[in-house]
């Protein structure tokens, strides 16, 4: 098989919660532990570090390999999902695995895993974790793709966990209560392993406490101590104010990522103290060069100037929040909102944050679990949400592209999948 080939194989044969949801989802970590034995235990081979949380562990994960690449480090990073390459999930200093890793993985041990029925983040964790050791990384970021306890990432020994925060996110398979969701996610503490909480809640920090007294983990509460002092944007560039780094430029954007930012910081000062050598230049060249290290996309990324148009793939009442406040900051004569969801979210909670001022492009993603667009107008209009219907994110996009002055700005947004078609469409839009 060519790579397309087994991507096909790979997507119709796994069930994959990007496309299906609810019904790519397995509970438990039983076929984790089979495909982890037979591959020989890879992920003891190098040093780990998990991240969880409901919104930022992406950012984090991605700034952390960033800072770590800097300081000399080889470093695994293992995200999801993917916006444009499924190898996207799967990189060693920023550059993806090679199409011959995948095809080669699946045609050497499909005779294995097929009768297992694995769904497909366990079998891309067995790809992943195996892929790292193969190639000899030093450390490796393993983000976590649905919970904690009871994801398939957690049968690593980090040196350091991280939980970003709790939001309502996939209450289906977390709970409905946010200490319902942080007794999940806490689910990654270890024993006598260090744990950074990035924000906690009136719920969820006694969760938090509970969980780390039980299995004796150092436990640090990064808002506790805020090590940002003060932060502006410039020139497309966050400028961090903190105690140990004086004008940090981050370059990614959005609000949110000050919270983010506080959480590294601390996860840098706990590594340090667990023996990793981090000088401050790649601690500074990691957050000034955080996409172009690891290839992170989708992050309040600019793509085009006049008339502005960001995209964001915060998808859930926590991301969305930030982002509201985020376009209030910014100066446009009209504003343009290109949105589709997928079902399983908690859609009337999004759209009752979205202002009514805007004019709205209802779309749908290009995957199964996609919210068909007159569905979600139906739900809009119900929170003064006017607009016309498209049938795909590209003709969303050209229109509000058509219809927009060149002082006027364009967010894009929704969902993680709105945002891949968006990437894989940018040339057709003349997009950056």
């Amino acid at each position: 098989m060519d790579y397309q080939n087994t991507l096909t194989y790979l997507y119709e044969s796994v069930p994959m919660f990007q496309q299906i949801g609810s019904g790519a989802y397995k509970e438990g970590l039983e076929n984790t532990k089979i495909l982890d034995e037979y591959f020989g235990h890879p992920h003891r081979e190098y040093r780990t570090i998990h991240v969880g949380g409901t919104n930022g562990k992406g950012s984090c994960s991605h700034t952390l390999a960033a800072i770590l690449q800097e300081a000399g480090y080889r470093v695994g990073l293992y995200t999801s999902p993917h916006l444009v390459d499924f190898r996207e999930r799967i990189r060693i200093n920023g550059e993806m695995m090679p199409e011959e890793y995948v095809i080669n993985f699946v045609e050497k041990h499909r005779a294995f895993f097929e009768p297992l029925h694995p769904s497909f983040f366990e079998l891309t964790t067995a790809m992943a974790f195996r892929y790292f050791a193969d190639e000899k990384v030093d450390v490796a970021i393993i983000e976590v793709g649905l919970g904690g306890r009871l994801d398939c990432t957690n049968i690593i020994a980090p040196d350091l966990c991280i939980i970003t925060n709790i939001s309502f996110d996939h209450t289906q398979f977390l709970g409905n209560t946010l200490a319902k969701i942080a007794g999940e996610k806490a689910g990654i503490i270890k024993k006598e392993i260090p744990v950074i909480i990035g924000e906690a809640t009136e719920e969820t920090r006694p969760v938090f406490v509970e969980k780390a007294t039980e299995m004796n983990a150092p436990i640090v509460f990064a808002e506790d101590n805020t090590l940002v002092l003060n932060a502006n944007s410039q020139s497309n560039m966050l400028v961090y104010e903190t105690q140990e780094y004086p004008r940090l430029e981050g370059e990614l954007g959005g609000c949110y990522q000050i919270k983010n930012t506080n959480t590294i910081l601390h996860a840098l000062k706990e590594l340090k103290a667990l023996g990793y050598r981090i000088e401050e230049q790649s601690v500074r060249n990691g957050f000034s060069h955080v996409n172009e290290l690891t290839g992170l996309m989708g992050r309040w990324q600019q793509l085009s100037d006049a008339p502005l148009l960001i995209c964001d793939t915060g998808h859930n009442i926590g991301g969305i929040t930030y982002i509201t406040q985020q376009i209030k900051s910014i100066p446009y004569h009209h504003l343009h909102i290109v949105i589709g969801m997928v079902n399983d979210k908690d859609i009337r909670g999004v759209l009752s944050l979205l202002p009514q001022e805007a004019s709205y492009y209802f779309t749908k993603a290009s995957v199964k679990r996609a919210l068909p667009e007159g569905e979600l107008q139906s739900i809009a209009n119900e929170f003064g949400l006017k607009g016309t219907t498209y049938p795909s994110v590209e003709s969303a996009v050209r229109a509000a592209q058509e219809k927009s002055l060149p002082k006027d700005f364009i967010f894009v947004g929704g969902s993680s999948f709105i945002v891949a078609d968006l990437l894989a469409s940018r040339n057709a839009l003349n997009l950056n």
